[in-house]
């Protein structure tokens, strides 16, 4: 499941498939004949939390407040609008801004949240809707009520302004204020058990904010980008900034919610800094510099052969992995089934017989990545072996409309790492090539009129040539053409929404729940979507029951076979060619921080429930 937010609120929420799981009344009602008001709700069985609990088990509740952290990310930024398809929102806009319910991250396994606006909420056995009753104290940093009409008011721009979350949230056939502080959301489906739950994900912004002006008199328009800083609810707010350089968030000292259960322990720096870097070379010279605290080392060559520099033979700098237990991921090369060249699924798959994954691993990552074999790697959502049982069950609903190989053969990538094997592969490449209507024209792979088969690979980062240029090389040996097209970060973004692409590297990044976002990563209907995330343009009929599946499912178990049961069409329909995931998080951070005794399960929250240490600083030296 999926919803808005990601590092930067660009995105989605990574949300959870829940059913409300809580202490109701014994006839399930409240005391106007409705469902219990609940504080929490989970996939299976009780939160770990109850209503009267004063912190989660990860946080120091006393940690102290004070310092700055300070961040990298990539490219640059142009607006503070959150919400809109196009553009490029700041990083750490999230920190701005609160949502009706947040998570637990001890409890991703269940997919636990807990009242934040919201202090409760409720929905039937149908799921036919939700209701959430907004917690009096809910305060924008002006001063003024958050209102159930800030809610309301919220989700129908999202939906208004942004045409893949219309596409999420199509569903919803209306929210409305049914109370003082209650706000419900009706559905045209029932039985959708993640519906009511993705509700408490929307984020909610000032009405009375949005619908003002601003110092110059002009009216403002959520539907417009805009770097005047935003009204907010969250535990920081803008500071200063430059754009498409740095923004420095500053922690809210009367925030209102502080105090709360999901809050307390949290959020402990004083200041929050994000800088932005065009090139990841550079990103990593300016950390060695101390010029930024924090790196999560995405780049397994760079981890293995870049980080010998004296701060970390001294203890100045930390370098430590962290399980990575909080999703999946298929990551991938990806070819635009929109274009004829790609139509045919034995070329896709022939372009997976000429990655030789093996070599480039060793040589330029030191062994340290793993091929990625599942749409959800990493996870007990990943298929394997042969369909059996339940998930088999479900993929007889679909056997006339997938190959036959789902169900006689477990999926397996091809197997590079020396000459041998990789000629055997680019051999069988050709067949399959050949087998599709192409034939070798002299050195030139060309279809029945002659013209040769040529590919682009668009990327933005120059550090992605090295696993990429080896890759290209094999492909050329087979008579395809390629070219390698490097450009900047709004370039890229720009053809990536017009689809404007023939290959390019892509991840979906998988929560242990799926659910609605399935539809928007893979279905039909998110195919001809400009803004949607189905990158590859993936129309199948038989993916489209599955999702369905997937989003439908009654319990945990029948929501694993099913998406084991996805998962493996999807491989057997070789819509992409998959590259490699790590399942540990790489960390290099100047030792100026402290974190609790007690991490949570799922992630390292750095720097949601860190703190500035000031002997380790005194140590390590001030920040430059």
């Amino acid at each position: 499941m999926s919803g808005f937010f990601t590092r930067t609120l660009l995105a989605a929420f990574l949300l959870p498939l829940l059913a409300t799981a809580s202490a109701f009344a014994a006839d399930g009602t409240s005391s106007d004949g409705g469902p219990q008001w609940t504080h929490a709700t989970a996939l299976t069985g009780t939160p770990k939390y109850g209503p009267h609990v004063d912190h989660f088990d990860y946080v120091n509740p006393d940690a102290p407040k004070g310092g700055t952290v300070r961040l990298a990310t990539s490219g640059g930024f142009d607006t503070f609008n959150p919400i809109l398809s196009r553009g490029n929102p700041a990083p750490g806009l999230g920190l701005t801004f609160d949502r009706l319910m947040d998570d637990a991250l001890d409890e991703m396994n269940i997919s636990a949240t807990y009242g934040l606006i919201a202090e409760a909420t409720r929905h039937p056995d149908d799921d036919s809707w939700v209701e959430f009753r907004i917690n009096r104290k809910a305060r924008w940093h002006d001063g003024q009520p958050i209102t159930a009409d800030d809610v309301v008011w919220s989700f129908n721009k999202l939906v208004e302004v942004n045409p893949s979350q219309r596409f999420y949230y199509r569903n919803v056939a209306k929210a409305e204020k049914v109370a003082d502080n209650i706000v419900r959301f009706t559905f045209d489906v029932k039985n959708n058990r993640e519906l009511p739950q993705i509700m408490g994900q929307v984020p909610v912004f000032p009405r009375h904010w949005w619908e003002g002006t601003d110092a110059k008199g002009n009216k403002r328009d959520i539907s417009k980008g805009t770097l005047e800083p935003p009204l907010g609810s969250g535990p920081y707010r803008i500071k200063s900034f430059e754009a498409n350089r740095s923004i420095t968030y500053e922690r809210v000292k009367d925030y209102w919610a502080a105090d709360l259960p999901v809050r307390k322990g949290t959020n402990n720096f004083d200041e929050i800094r994000y800088d932005s870097y065009m090139d990841s070379a550079v990103s990593l010279e300016a950390f060695k510099g101390d010029q930024y605290d924090f790196r999560d080392e995405r780049a397994a060559s760079v981890w293995a052969k870049r980080y010998d520099f004296p701060a970390v033979h001294d203890g100045r700098v930390i370098l430590q992995e962290f399980p990575d237990k909080a999703s999946g991921v298929m990551q991938a090369f990806v070819p635009n089934l929109r274009l004829e060249k790609f139509a045919d699924p034995r070329v896709r798959e022939a372009l997976n017989y000429a990655y030789d994954f093996e070599t480039t691993n060793e040589i330029i990552s030191a062994g340290l990545l793993k091929r990625v074999d599942s749409f959800f790697a990493g996870t007990e959502l990943a298929s394997s072996g042969l369909p059996d049982g339940e998930e088999l069950k479900i993929l007889e609903s679909v056997r006339d409309e997938v190959p036959p190989e789902v169900f006689t053969t477990p999926y397996e990538n091809p197997v590079g790492g020396n000459p041998q094997k990789v000629r055997a592969n680019l051999r069988h490449a050709l067949k399959l090539l050949t087998e599709a209507g192409y034939r070798l024209d002299g050195r030139k792979l060309v279809d029945a009129s002659g013209k040769q088969l040529s590919i682009e690979f668009l990327y933005y980062d120059k550090g992605q040539e090295k696993g990429l240029l080896p890759y290209l090389s094999n492909l050329n040996s087979i008579g395809i053409a390629t070219t390698p097209r490097l450009v900047d970060m709004p370039q890229y973004i720009n053809r990536l929404r017009n689809r404007d692409f023939e290959i390019l590297t892509y991840a979906w990044v998988e929560s242990l729940s799926p659910g609605n976002e399935q539809r928007d990563y893979w279905g039909s209907q998110a195919a001809d979507q400009s803004q949607s995330r189905n990158i590859a343009g993936i129309k199948d009929k038989a993916v489209d029951t599955l999702i369905d599946k997937v989003i439908y499912a009654g319990d945990r178990a029948e929501l694993v076979a099913a998406t084991h049961a996805l998962d493996r069409v999807l491989l057997w329909k070789h819509f992409v060619i998959p590259q490699f995931y790590s399942d540990v998080d790489r960390t290099a951070r100047w030792d100026r921080f402290g974190h609790p005794e007690t991490m949570p399960q799922y992630t390292y929250g750095f720097p949601q429930i860190w703190w500035w240490d000031k002997d380790k600083a005194a140590r390590v030296g001030p920040q430059p």
